[in-house]
């Protein structure tokens, strides 16, 4: 950490800790980065961030270290005088598994070329919900996804076989219901495995799969229920190839896209929910360290002439606990967000006044443009 005496910091009262010290205490990762990008001093906080101790991480360029999906990122690092400030950031650090990251950039003052990168994962539900509880409640509260699976899991099973039998006794046209119960059922139940923890989320193989056959399955589960009267009106393009991604997730991501636009519009005089698909050119993300940037071309579209999102949450509606619904618990839309990037794509909101509807968009790639690297499980 000499350099950092070196940028100016000095001791000011022998009595009063040091520079030094103070950045070396920082519970955020910090590094000081040279005008080529490579790495001159990192603080412990970073160490454990990266893994590996200072002796191993300076002198190393930041291009080897880290792998940023949002290309603005590494734009605005070889820009070398401008700030940033970016909110769960997609990064992959050397061969770890990708994570979200907050991450801020600032230039060093009097220093032409000298930056300073802070690195901070996101507080996450576990944080919010553990507030100042001891080490014992929070393992606890680690430990409550487990238990809450384990009590929704024995009344599914349940389900599944009253479902099984009674398909044995009803006629042929009662079964596609019976075989719709039995379908779901398996699909919540393999959602739940899939969040049971909060430390280590896997992401689900994506293959080659219909977005069409997933937007039909979605509506039909709420077609199912007898209280909805609603008609979505279907804007498909048949020419779209297949996509890729895990039809279990698609088809939640889906359904919850569509409950909530029929939850929105269920007030308005003439409730109309439109899902459109079509060929949207231009988007891409960067879908793997070192890969070539990955486009998202299939865009699905769910819109409601609902009275949208209230302006000052709009921007904050994919994150948790954030609703505009009076009993909403917050988590449906973080739950979507989550999943779509899973397969690489991405999803978006807008409001368009003049209309009267609200979009939400989902982006996602085409089957076999993914990268084998970004498609594989990680912890």
């Amino acid at each position: 950490m000499a350099l950092i005496n070196a940028l100016g910091w000095r001791q000011a009262d022998p009595d009063r800790p040091d520079a030094q010290r103070l950045i070396a205490s920082l519970p955020q990762a910090m590094l000081v980065l040279a005008p080529d990008l490579t790495v001159a001093a990192i603080n412990p906080a970073g160490e454990q961030l990266v893994g590996q101790g200072a002796r191993r991480v300076i002198g190393r360029s930041v291009h080897d270290l880290f792998a940023f999906e949002e290309a603005l990122i590494l734009e605005r690092l070889a820009d070398r005088e401008a700030q940033l400030v970016a909110r769960g950031v997609r990064l992959r650090i050397l061969d770890q598994a990708v994570r979200l990251i907050d991450v801020i950039t600032a230039p060093v003052v009097h220093h032409a070329g000298w930056q300073i990168l802070v690195l901070q994962e996101p507080v996450g539900v576990e944080a919010l919900t553990l507030g100042n509880a001891d080490a014992d409640d929070a393992a606890g509260v680690l430990r409550a996804p487990d238990v809450l699976a384990h009590e929704i899991k024995n009344p599914l099973a349940g389900i599944r076989g009253a479902a099984q039998l009674l398909d044995r006794r009803v006629g042929e046209a009662d079964r596609a219901l019976t075989g719709l119960i039995t379908t779901e059922v398996d699909r919540i139940a393999k959602l739940i495995d899939q969040m049971q923890s909060l430390s280590r989320r896997s992401r689900e193989p994506a293959v080659e799969c219909n977005l069409h056959e997933a937007a039909r399955h979605a509506q039909a589960i709420l077609a199912a229920d007898p209280a909805c009267r609603l008609v979505i009106d279907e804007q498909f393009d048949p020419s779209l190839p297949p996509i890729t991604a895990n039809p279990d997730a698609l088809v939640q991501v889906l359904l919850n896209l569509m409950a909530n636009a029929r939850d929105a519009s269920e007030s308005v005089e003439n409730p109309k929910i439109i899902v459109r698909t079509r060929f949207a050119s231009g988007i891409q993300v960067h879908a793997a360290p070192g890969g070539k940037p990955l486009r998202l071309p299939i865009e699905l579209r769910v819109s409601d002439n609902g009275p949208g999102v209230a302006p000052g949450l709009r921007d904050h509606i994919f994150e948790p606990f954030v609703s505009s619904k009076k009993s909403g618990q917050g988590l449906g839309l973080a739950l979507v967000q989550k999943l779509v990037r899973d397969m690489n794509g991405r999803v978006t909101h807008d409001r368009d006044d003049a209309r009267g509807l609200t979009h939400f968009r989902l982006h996602l790639p085409v089957a076999g443009s993914v990268p084998t690297s970004a498609t594989a499980k990680r912890a």
